[in-house]
């Protein structure tokens, strides 16, 4: 059976749907898991979807998904920017790594055009609401060799 695909979620992500919704929207997490295993399965794959609040929780889980899964999705929140210790364990990562963020940074502050994530990615999908979940697992999962079934 093939891999699951991971998406992993940092800082203050289970407050979507209330945290600023002028910015992240007002679709929860829970929701975008669905969208997420919605998609993965359309992919004939599993989804392993977490969100914690803890650095180090999110670097054991980004070493764990480069021994259990095919790809990985990451939104790390404000860890994106602050984190060499998260880029540090996804730099030994042998599988695609896709960032994601509900917003585009780009268009914030300019804290937030940088990003430690980015530099360990093969891209980023930015910008597009929760759609950016659904393009990010369906770029990570293209890029393990994925096929989606017909629809």
């Amino acid at each position: 059976m093939a891999k699951p695909i991971y998406v992993l979620n940092g800082p203050n992500l289970n407050l979507l749907g209330t945290r600023e919704p002028h910015i992240y929207g007002k679709t929860t997490l829970e929701q975008i898991r669905g969208l997420c295993e919605a998609r993965a399965a359309e992919y004939g794959r599993k989804a392993v979807f977490r969100q914690t609040n803890h650095e180090g929780e999110l670097i054991d889980w980004v070493q764990e998904a480069g021994e259990q899964a095919s790809g990985l999705v990451l939104n790390a929140g404000g860890y994106t920017h602050t984190s060499v210790a998260l880029l540090d364990a996804l730099k030994t990562l042998k599988i695609p790594v896709v960032e994601c963020h509900l917003s585009n940074p780009h268009a914030r502050e300019p804290f937030r055009r940088q990003s430690f994530v980015a530099l360990a990615s093969i891209g980023s999908v930015n910008g597009f609401g929760p759609m950016s979940y659904e393009l990010a697992v369906d770029a990570a999962l293209r890029l393990t060799g994925a096929v989606r079934a017909a629809q």
